[in-house]
C-alpha cells in the first residue's frame, strides 16, 4: 500500500515538474504578457537612453533618485515599447537574454529636415525657461531640441532626439505570465504604482474585484487609473464590468 502511494506521488510530481519545465521552455509570442529588465544604448555613441536595471544606472553614473529600476511589463505587440523591441520579443524564452540592434525605421524614424521651427524667444520668457543651445524642451506635447539662440529668436528642431539613431538594446526576459490572476495585478500595477503582493483580485459572478491598499485611495488622478485599468482588463483579459473596492481594517 505504502509502496502504491510512493508510486502515484511520484508520478504527480513528476508532472509538476514536466509542466514548470514547459512553462519554461514556452516561447513569448504577440500579445504574451511579460516582465523585461533592459539597457538601451545609442550604437554609435553607446549612450545609455533608458534602461530598467538601478546597478547598471549606478555604475553608470546616471543613477537618479527619482528613477524607476524594476522590470518593466508589457503585452507584447501592443506598441509599450517601440516597434523593434515589440518584434525582437517574439520568439524569446523566459529568462533568455538577447541583444537586438534597432534601426531607425523600428525606433524614432529617420530625421526630417522640414521638422524645424523659428518662434520668439519672448515665449520662453513668459513661461520663466531661459533656452539654451542643446535644450530639449516640451513643445505642444512635442519633445523639441533648441539648435540656437540669436537675435531674439529660438530655432528648434521637432525631431525625436533619437530620430535617426539605431539603438541597442540587451534585452532579458524575466517572466512571462500565465494566470488570470498574475495578468489582472500586473495590469493594475502598470497604473497605480503599488507592489502586486499588495493588489487583490478576484472574478466573481458579477465580475472582477480590485482591493487596492489603503494608501492608494486619495492618490491623485486614482479615478483615471481605474477607468484606464476597467478599459485594459476589458480588452485584454475579459469583458466584464470591474469593481474597485475600498476595504477599511479596524485599527487598532
Amino acid at each position: 500500500m505504502s509502496e502504491e502511494k510512493d508510486i502515484g506521488t511520484s508520478v504527480v510530481e513528476k508532472k509538476a515538474e514536466t509542466e514548470e519545465k514547459d512553462a519554461k521552455t514556452s516561447s513569448v509570442e504577440k500579445g504574451a504578457f511579460i516582465f523585461i529588465d533592459f539597457v538601451a544604448r545609442v550604437k554609435d555613441t553607446n549612450e545609455i537612453v533608458d534602461l530598467t536595471l538601478e546597478d547598471v544606472a549606478k555604475k553608470e553614473k546616471i543613477y537618479r533618485e527619482d528613477g524607476t529600476y524594476q522590470p518593466r511589463f508589457i503585452v507584447v505587440g501592443e506598441g509599450w515599447m517601440i516597434e523593434g523591441v515589440d518584434e525582437g520579443l517574439v520568439g524569446f524564452t523566459e529568462g533568455e537574454e538577447k541583444k537586438l540592434e534597432i534601426p531607425p525605421e523600428k525606433a524614432f524614424g529617420q530625421r526630417v529636415a522640414e521638422k524645424s521651427k523659428t518662434i520668439p524667444i519672448r515665449e520662453f520668457r513668459k513661461q520663466g525657461i531661459r533656452p539654451r543651445t542643446g535644450m530639449i524642451i516640451n513643445y505642444k506635447g512635442i519633445p523639441a531640441t533648441i539648435t540656437s539662440v540669436s537675435g531674439g529668436r529660438i530655432r528648434l528642431d521637432l525631431n525625436h532626439p533619437l530620430a535617426g539613431k539605431t539603438l541597442i538594446y540587451d534585452v532579458t526576459v524575466k517572466e512571462i505570465l500565465r494566470t488570470e490572476e498574475e495578468k489582472l495585478k500586473a495590469l493594475v500595477s502598470r497604473r497605480i504604482p503599488v507592489n502586486l503582493e499588495e493588489i487583490e483580485v478576484e472574478n466573481v459572478e458579477r465580475g472582477i474585484e480590485i482591493y487596492l491598499p489603503e494608501e492608494t485611495f486619495l492618490m491623485e488622478g486614482l479615478q483615471f487609473a481605474k477607468k484606464g485599468i476597467a478599459r485594459d482588463i476589458q480588452r485584454f483579459i475579459i469583458e466584464k464590468p470591474v469593481f474597485f473596492i475600498e476595504k477599511y481594517e479596524k485599527e487598532d
